[in-house]
């Protein structure tokens, strides 16, 4: 799954996807590299982040959705948003999934959008906002917690008839470097658990810049190595900004 974010402030490439020639290049790039998924995101989620307007985020999004749908129609289109009027108006536009931090928290009506479009879901674990997150995450057994999120949210998805799930547990959502670690050790039990595929988004994290002193532009070495404890650790779906050396991981791991 490769990454277009397409605001001016995300933690890595906000701004350089600013005109819609350069989000065409680069998911050209990302296709022809081995991207299967592209995902288009128009309201940054980095720790401290301050919230969109949501026709700001429509503004970003829509011609890009569309663009990308009309270029390279093989292409699936992932919308990374956790409003529900943005979700639909992208799935309307030529996206087929839905990749939601918030779990529907953030927007009630998420989920029964979701169900009416009757769309693959990204559920993802994040504790607290965007704006909150990283003040001082805490939790008595990080696996255990985020897996109980997992086994409740599933549940009300299934409920509402969507049963076209994936689980991403956040990483650097609500987490501090060592909850991160704990996860992605123990990533395996969330898909042996519930039996439903799993994406990492690890790409140029701070759980990687922090412990090898770095800074994002510097962090694809880091990436690489924990891309591949990830598929170790049973990652379905990798959540990139560099599909190229993403794709020679997963080749590599196939060897084995």
């Amino acid at each position: 799954m490769g990454i277009l974010n397409i605001t001016p402030d995300s933690f890595y490439d906000g701004g350089r996807l600013n005109e819609l020639d350069a989000v065409l290049r680069q998911a050209e790039s990302m296709l022809t590299a081995g991207a299967v998924l592209l995902d288009i995101g128009g309201a940054s989620s980095r720790p401290g982040a301050d919230a969109v307007p949501e026709s700001k985020e429509l503004q970003r999004i829509l011609p890009v959705v569309e663009a990308i749908a009309r270029r390279f129609p093989e292409a699936f289109i992932s919308i990374d948003t956790w409003r529900a009027e943005v979700a639909v108006a992208a799935l309307g536009a030529g996206a087929v999934l839905v990749n939601d931090i918030s779990a529907g928290k953030l927007d009630l009506a998420l989920y029964p959008a979701v169900a009416q479009a009757d769309c693959p879901y990204v559920l993802m674990h994040m504790q607290g906002t965007p704006e909150t997150m990283q003040t001082a995450p805490e939790y008595d057994d990080v696996v255990q917690e985020v897996l109980d999120f997992f086994i409740e949210e599933t549940d009300k998805l299934r409920a509402l008839g969507i049963k076209d799930i994936v689980l991403d547990p956040g990483f650097g959502f609500g987490k501090s470097v060592r909850h991160n670690y704990q996860l992605l050790q123990n990533l395996e039990v969330f898909s042996s658990t519930l039996d439903l595929p799993v994406l990492a988004g690890l790409s140029r994290k701070s759980m990687i810049c922090k412990v090898l002193h770095v800074n994002p532009d510097r962090a694809l070495n880091g990436t690489t190595a924990l891309h591949m404890v990830a598929l170790q650790r049973g990652a379905n779906i990798l959540r990139v900004h560099d599909v190229r050396e993403a794709v020679e991981v997963i080749q590599l791991w196939q060897q084995l």
